[in-house]
């Protein structure tokens, strides 16, 4: 078997339509984002850390011409140029503690739509969790389109850590990924997390990443649940 070389190199993530693998779990969600239009123009896209959403916003992006803004980095003055085309704004919920730019998202809010362009919204949580003090603003993006990625099925979780390796440039082996997928937690922060620490371990050991360091891995992070318990 060939050797596999360990470099420490930073991930890229891919975030092409052709790096976004399509399953059940999220097929409602990837159409709502190739569709030609949405009710009333604006569209809440939800879904756990991980599971596509920033990837899909990127996508629609694209293939829109649309800029993609984090919401913590809204600022006022900047409204007026990015009401100049659809616009996805990340992470939502995460201004639920800043009244000035919750009244910066309403204001782009309703200069977007007045000029007949599209607005996507991403929170992790359905938008009626949100709680956003502004009464407005909340009753705003409630009364938006809402498609909710969900977890992960066998394929989707397959497809996402082989996306996560290939990301850091690592090649497994053939096995590791379906051992993953029968035995870790099935959750997109733990395939993150998973796949972080093999890298991590297999370049401090100098090693393949194997179906039995995958073993050893998940065996001390149940061990370590166990002790926390």
């Amino acid at each position: 078997m060939a050797t596999q070389l360990s470099f420490d190199l930073p991930s890229k993530t891919a975030l092409g339509r052709e790096d976004f693998f399509v399953s059940p779990a999220n097929a409602l969600a990837v159409a709502m984002i190739s569709a030609t239009s949405w009710p009333g123009n604006k569209l809440v896209l939800s879904g756990p850390a991980g599971s596509g959403k920033s990837h899909l916003a990127h996508v629609w992006a694209a293939e829109t011409g649309g800029r993609i803004v984090q919401a913590v980095d809204l600022q006022y003055e900047d409204v007026p140029e990015l009401a100049q085309s659809p616009v996805a704004v990340e992470d939502v919920p995460l201004i639920a503690d800043d009244p000035e730019q919750q009244k910066t998202l309403f204001h782009l809010h309703n200069l977007i739509l007045a000029d007949g362009r599209a607005l996507l919204m991403t929170g992790r949580a359905a938008p009626n969790l949100w709680h956003l003090p502004l009464a407005d603003l909340q009753s705003r993006v409630e009364g938006a389109h809402h498609v909710a990625l969900e977890a992960p099925d066998d394929a989707l979780l397959g497809a996402v850590l082989a996306k996560l390796f290939t990301d850091r440039q690592l090649n497994p082996g053939p096995d590791v990924i379906a051992y993953l997928v029968k035995h870790m937690n099935r959750s997109f922060e733990t395939a993150a997390s998973m796949v972080a620490e093999l890298d991590r371990v297999a370049l401090d050991e100098k090693r393949d990443i194997t179906r039995s360091l995958a073993v050893r891995l998940l065996n001390t992070e149940a061990e370590q649940s166990d002790t926390r318990d």
